[in-house]
């Protein structure tokens, strides 16, 4: 299969030349030629999450062998708390569940695409030869997720750009305290759109990227999205055939991959009755998708620190598809928002999509509430789902993290402080960081110091 870039102006990719690249070099986001079916995925006899998610890739992945992909996947769910069901589906009232995300290693859903980014790069490593430098910006839970998928693996360095005093104290503990020398965790005097906009600066200067030898971690990584669109027909499947008629998943999102992932897969053949996009008080999407306008205001730090995003990259890819493969038209629009303009999306229809808003207060008050009403208590991102529940339909809310890794808001919303320890263990560690102003040629002599050639 080949992989096309967004803005229509860079030469058609196969998988692994797709995966290695991130970025095209028009600037555009790439996705797949075709969206083939997954009728044969869905089924009432749940397979195992590794042989679900290596029969996904198989359907995109035509570089690598069919045992090679089987090889990788398994690799990567091995460190999930039990990889046969790495998103368990916890009912919490008779038409509504929760898809738990954060059973893997750094217990957050960003885990399921980059346990898997981080092997495919070894893997990438070990066929050519060549080293390679991993780039990345974090508005709190990828750049752990990189960093535990790479950390020690030879022949990579990882560079993480992050938001100063903006993510959990345990997100940057998760970060900067691995003790891995080929980990490089970067602190920005800016907002996570500012670490963003660099990283996209710097994979645009082609000339850069490519002495660099850069490659992606962020969700402009298109495995990342594939990675994540398995876990939606995991949780279909996982559903009493009686309760598939009228699923609507509702899903925390703030740079728009997560809930792009089961966009596709509704595209792909999975009966979906609706997409609710859940933002905090950053309700850049939330206004989207109620007006049609797509307009970047300031951040505003939040209770919800990974959904702190006024510009969320992968809403090129949905409209990429939306203009019917136009890309043209979208690299137009895609200059207007990155001018800081306001974009009216032409013709713009929702579909699937739906969306809520949460600010400060409403996110301990649906803390509460979901204690109280459901005897579950959700991380600050997920408690963004609880606004409004209907109980005619069958609800699927996604946990993006385990609540141990924002107990200061738990314990301000319900008087408890929910704790893993392996999440205490980071707090007897020293952290090891570098801060820089958020700058693009700042950071490039920060990587030309210390990337691998």
């Amino acid at each position: 299969m080949r992989f096309l870039s967004t803005r229509g102006n860079s030469e058609p990719l196969e998988f692994a030349d797709a995966f290695a690249a991130g970025l095209a070099p028009d600037g555009g986001l790439y996705v797949p030629e075709s969206l083939p079916s997954i009728d044969s995925l869905i089924s009432d006899n749940t397979l195992e999450y590794p042989e679900l998610a290596a029969a996904f890739f198989k359907l995109f992945d035509h570089d690598h062998s069919s045992e090679k992909i089987d090889d990788l996947v398994h690799q990567s769910y091995s460190t999930f708390e039990n990889p046969a069901n790495a998103a368990p589906l916890i009912p919490i009232a008779d038409k509504t569940h929760v898809l738990e995300l954060f059973h893997g290693p750094t217990f957050a859903f960003k885990d399921f695409g980059l346990q898997l980014v981080g092997n495919m790069f070894e893997d990438q490593i070990d066929r050519t030869g060549k080293s390679i430098n991993v780039l990345g910006a974090t508005s709190g839970d990828t750049g752990s997720a990189a960093i535990h998928g790479l950390a020690n693996k030879e022949g990579a360095r990882v560079f993480i750009l992050y938001p100063e005093g903006k993510i959990s104290n345990i997100q940057e503990r998760q970060m900067t305290c691995t003790g891995a020398d080929n980990i490089f965790p970067i602190a920005i005097d800016g907002s996570f759109d500012d670490a963003q906009r660099i990283v996209k600066d710097l994979f645009g200067d082609l000339d850069f990227k490519r002495r660099a030898g850069l490659s992606a971690v962020n969700s402009i990584n298109l495995a990342r999205i594939l990675a994540q669109s398995v876990y939606y027909i995991h949780a279909f499947n996982q559903l009493k055939p009686s309760q598939k008629s009228d699923v609507r998943f509702i899903v925390p999102t703030g740079n728009f991959g997560n809930v792009l992932a089961g966009w596709i897969a509704s595209r792909m053949g999975l009966p979906v009755k609706g997409l609710t996009v859940a933002t905090n008080q950053n309700d850049l999407l939330f206004r989207l998708f109620n007006d049609g306008t797509y307009k970047p205001r300031q951040v505003e730090p939040s209770l919800a620190p990974s959904m702190d995003i006024q510009i969320a990259s992968n809403f090129e890819r949905f409209l990429y598809y939306h203009l019917k493969g136009d890309g043209e038209k979208t690299s137009l629009i895609m200059k207007k928002i990155k001018e800081g303009e306001e974009v009216d999306v032409p013709n713009f229809d929702p579909g699937l999509f739906s969306a809520t808003r949460t600010d400060d207060e409403g996110i301990m008050k649906n803390i509460r509430k979901a204690k109280e009403e459901y005897g579950y208590i959700p991380d600050p991102h997920t408690a963004c789902c609880f606004n409004h529940i209907e109980s005619e339909e069958t609800s699927v809310i996604l946990a993006t993290a385990h609540p141990a890794k924002f107990p200061e808001t738990i314990e301000q919303s319900i008087k408890e402080s929910p704790k893993h320890e392996n999440l205490e263990k980071l707090k007897e560690l020293e952290p090891k960081k570098v801060n820089l102003t958020a700058e693009t040629d700042i950071i490039r002599q920060y990587l030309e110091s210390n990337i691998l050639i």
